[in-house]
């Protein structure tokens, strides 16, 4: 699965319009959130804190246009509970951002 940095940006900028360092600014936002999104999904000691914390991240990558973390992390929010291999897909897609 491949990251795409177009759609963030894209998403940025049409929030924001054409201020780069404001784009730049939302965009640490961004990975800073979802690195503690996946600090949750590690944390997640049974079902109900895995689909929270899944539903947290989903809904953050809605928001800022990343689509394919979107979709990780709604497969983790049907999945139910913990699952170390979807886990670490995220982790490497978090990790790419």
């Amino acid at each position: 699965m491949a990251y795409d940095p177009g759609a963030i940006e894209a998403t940025l900028a049409a929030a924001v319009g054409d201020d780069p360092a404001l784009i730049v600014e939302l965009r640490i936002a961004f990975v800073e959130s979802a690195a503690a999104a996946l600090t949750g999904l590690d944390l997640a000691a049974g079902p109900e804190a895995w689909v929270a914390a899944a539903g947290r991240l989903k809904g953050l990558a809605a928001s800022f246009g990343a689509v394919r973390l979107m979709a990780l992390a709604s497969e983790a929010v049907k999945a139910g509970a913990p699952d170390p291999q979807l886990l670490g897909r995220i982790r490497r897609m978090v990790a790419r951002l």
